[in-house]
């Protein structure tokens, strides 16, 4: 069946997005991703999680397609339970990364994803997760953060604010890194050049899809690649600024199903839902 709007992809960010703030989803945005798919849609989960962390989520939504993970460094085959693409941050370059930005502001605590479908999250002294549901790994000092392959650095600053740690890091790291925000406390460094727009092209392609199919859904500004590569980007009303200003709709939050609110909205006809 084809789908009934403009949209045959639709690309969800998680946490502040899809997510309630419990890491659960609600019955509505299952319900309404039920829809998309019965309509011939395709939903494509688009995240800053690392594959790991997501393959519970996919469960959940009973997916065994393609998710793009790690802000785009992976692209993950939950079916297969295998990377089909991936890039690793060279740890010489985070390390070189890491001391231009403590050079500036004075010390952050680090945390890393390791590559692969099996990595952990490890942590360094110091570091708080941000998502305290999520696991990880407290390891006893820095350079143990080096040992595996890694997807990206995560940082935090003991009292600068994400937005002022993450203008000071674009300042300092240059070609090294590709510097994010991609939620409350949760400052990142990835391959320089990946971003959420790069992992959801490869993924749009191999399902034989374009940007203008696809309608995004974000709430930080990592999302923004998203946003611009896409035909349409609908933010969250709890989505940061920088990502209101470039979106083409605000929607409601994700604790009040934002995402399902449009999604009822634009595939009502499937079940023949009053518009």
């Amino acid at each position: 069946m084809a789908a009934p709007t403009a949209y045959a992809l639709i690309a969800t960010d998680l946490d502040g997005t899809l997510l309630r703030g419990d890491d659960t989803l609600s019955d509505r945005s299952l319900a309404a991703l039920a829809r998309v798919a019965e309509s011939g849609a395709r939903h494509l989960v688009v995240t800053g999680r690392p594959a790991p962390r997501v393959r519970p989520l996919l469960d959940d939504l009973g997916s065994t397609g393609l998710a793009v993970c790690g802000q785009g460094a992976q692209v993950y085959d939950a079916g297969a339970d295998r990377l089909l693409w991936s890039v690793r941050l060279d740890r010489e370059l985070a390390e070189t990364a890491l001391g231009k930005i403590e050079a500036e502001v004075g010390q952050v605590y680090a945390a890393v994803d390791q590559d692969g479908v099996d990595g952990l999250t490890l942590i360094e002294p110091g570091y708080l997760m941000p998502h305290p549901t999520l696991p990880a790994v407290r390891v006893g000092r820095r350079d143990d953060l080096w040992y595996e392959p890694i997807s990206k650095v995560l940082l935090r600053h003991p009292y600068l604010s994400d937005d002022e740690l993450a203008a000071t890091a674009r300042s300092v790291v240059g070609s090294l890194a590709t510097v994010t925000m991609s939620g409350p406390g949760t400052v990142e460094l990835q391959p320089c050049g990946i971003t959420k727009a790069t992992g959801l092209a490869l993924a749009a392609e191999h399902l034989g899809l374009g940007p203008a199919q696809t309608l995004a859904f974000g709430d930080m500004p990592n999302d923004i690649p998203m946003f611009n590569w896409a035909a349409r980007g609908i933010a969250m009303a709890n989505a940061h600024p920088e990502l209101k200003a470039v979106a083409d709709e605000v929607t409601l939050s994700n604790e009040d199903d934002g995402v399902a609110v449009v999604l009822d909205r634009l595939f009502a006809e499937v079940c023949d839902l009053p518009a």
